[in-house]
């Protein structure tokens, strides 16, 4: 094989039941125009965006109110503004589905196993969203989390956002120093961290870190200690306005979770640059930007439909971990994988694929090099 052959193109069946094929023959009947391949797609996409997002956002299942306006200001950049009108809750677009079958699946290395139902995910939300109004959290204010890539950090972001507060995120292997170059910009009002984490198979305490950010962060109000190496309650009880998850969450019981629904443009997450040029910059996504982009891609461009199984691998830094979370508003199971992949083998991501039947694979350039090199 030479590098301009394909290494794989899927079949004329495949092609035909792809959601892709399925939007360009409704693009076709809404536009009145021909659009028999992606270029022509794209091409109206551009053309007539008033025409193209709001065919997205009903054959996406947008929950919401659209409202009437669709581009305001389109000729401006930066200034231009989609669906001006509209009310939505990016939370709620994730937890449309209930149910037995699998929400979240979780391996940390070796170590732990996990998964959580639709139903067990609802239950878990709706408390945590009770802890954080009992917090005094609500629309605007910041949530910082310094996590693993866990259920309870899918979680928390979902119980964070159903508030209409903001959220941001990093991984603990972040240092003291790269978190308050975060966290600090920010001034968040709750703070999320484990009691530890998985590496190459061995136990990587964060109580000292943890201790020390909170003591250089004096807005945060109070801090959850989430459970991995079993010793979360130890961790909060030495911490100054820190609780152990399943402390904080004792007094409260399932309920229907509340959903604010709030401007198109309303700010959901703020993302950083790399910081290789000084201090990094904040980054500010809306709700209604982020929903639909990743809807597209997700459902036209990557295929995702409900019950798929969805995998990316990821921390809570890269933005990836945002993009692979928004696989919950197409019904597909979230793989949620933490740690090192080449532990205890090489072979660690490619077992959990097998025994969890992965229909979807992300991963990084340097994942792939890296598996190439050791000749897996």
């Amino acid at each position: 094989m030479n590098d301009s052959e394909p290494l794989w193109s899927p079949s004329d069946e495949q092609r035909e039941a792809a959601p892709m094929t399925d939007f360009m023959k409704r693009a076709a009947a809404a536009s009145g125009r021909a659009i028999a391949d992606f270029d022509a797609l794209h091409a109206w996409s551009v053309a007539d965006r008033e025409g193209f997002w709001p065919l997205i956002w009903d054959y996406c299942g947008v929950v919401g109110e659209r409202g009437d306006r669709i581009l305001v200001d389109g000729d401006k950049m930066p200034g231009a503004r989609f669906f001006p009108d509209a009310r939505l809750n990016f939370a709620e677009n994730l937890l449309k589905k209930t149910g037995a079958s699998d929400a979240l699946v979780f391996r940390g290395e070796d170590k732990v196993e996990r998964r959580l139902s639709w139903d067990e995910l609802h239950a878990l939300v709706s408390r945590l969203q009770q802890w954080l109004v009992a917090q005094g959290v609500g629309t605007g204010d910041r949530v910082a989390a310094m996590m693993p890539n866990m259920p309870e950090t899918v979680a928390c972001m979902l119980a964070v956002t159903s508030l209409g507060a903001i959220w941001s995120s990093c991984s603990p292997d972040f240092g003291e120093q790269g978190v308050l170059d975060r966290f600090g910009q920010i001034e968040p009002v709750v703070f999320i961290a484990p009691d530890g984490y998985w590496y190459n198979g061995k136990r990587i305490a964060v109580r000292d870190k943890v201790a020390a950010v909170l003591d250089k962060m004096p807005t945060v109000r109070a801090a959850l200690i989430v459970d991995y190496l079993g010793e979360a309650d130890a961790v909060a009880g030495s911490i100054d306005r820190a609780s152990a998850l399943a402390s904080a969450l004792s007094g409260f019981s399932p309920g229907a979770i509340a959903f604010e629904r709030l401007p198109f443009d309303h700010p959901l997450y703020i993302l950083f640059s790399s910081g290789t040029t000084g201090i990094p910059k904040c980054i500010v996504h809306c709700a209604g930007g982020i929903l639909l982009q990743h809807l597209k891609e997700q459902r036209l461009h990557a295929g995702i439909v409900e019950g798929d199984r969805f995998f990316y691998f990821t921390t809570c830094g890269w933005m990836m971990w945002n993009w692979l979370v928004t696989g919950l508003a197409s019904g597909a199971t979230l793989l949620l994988y933490d740690g090192s992949p080449f532990y205890p083998d090489g072979n660690a991501i490619f077992d959990f694929a097998q025994a969890e039947k992965m229909t979807y694979f992300g991963t990084s350039a340097k994942f792939i090099d890296s598996v190439r090199k050791a000749e897996l």
